[in-house]
């Protein structure tokens, strides 16, 4: 598919630091690259973040886009590379807790196993969720200085903060006799 005269605007102005151009080539694309990183990870959550991070890296990049090859290739070929890399760092975190586990000691120590509870619990909730229990409960921000840090809104992290402990609740309750 041939870029349209549309695209090729574009993508010129967003070259020229034109911030509304670039919103209309991430609208134009963003189902397309959503559903390559959802079906890359097979997460709704960490897709999200991945064609974010597509979009973010394109529009740092944008400078070097020359148009050899159309513009649908070269954010494509932005989604697989940020795809591959998050599969790889997956799999390290993946052998780290295998590593850990292996390792702990036999002893059965109660405030342990409720600490590796917690850390399961807090495994479950999406990325966005748990940076925002991360940064509030254990870091001790408040929800303001956590928005500063994600680059949200207060309410957003309040939000995120809310969703949350009531997904951390319901886990440590289902969970609770295994």
């Amino acid at each position: 598919m041939a870029a349209t005269n549309d695209e090729k605007d574009w993508i010129l102005r967003s070259q020229n630091g034109d911030h509304e151009a670039f919103e209309a080539l991430v609208r134009s694309y963003q189902r397309m690259i959503h559903a390559l990183t959802f079906r890359m990870t097979g997460s709704m959550a960490d897709a999200e973040d991945l064609a974010q991070e597509t979009f973010c890296q394109a529009y740092s990049q944008l400078a070097s886009y020359r148009a050899e090859a159309r513009f649908s290739s070269w954010l494509y070929r932005i989604a697989v590379n940020r795809c591959l890399n998050w599969k790889k760092r997956q799999a390290r975190r993946a052998q780290l807790h295998e590593d850990w586990s292996s390792r702990q000691e036999t002893v059965i120590n109660p405030k342990t196993v409720l600490a590796q509870r917690v850390q399961e619990a807090l495994l479950t909730l999406n990325v966005k969720q748990r940076a925002a229990i991360v940064l509030t409960i254990y870091d001790g921000m408040s929800h303001a200085e956590a928005a500063r840090v994600l680059g949200c809104s207060e309410t957003t992290v309040s939000w995120r903060v809310f969703a949350a402990r009531n997904k951390l609740k319901r886990w440590l309750k289902t969970n609770a006799h295994e």
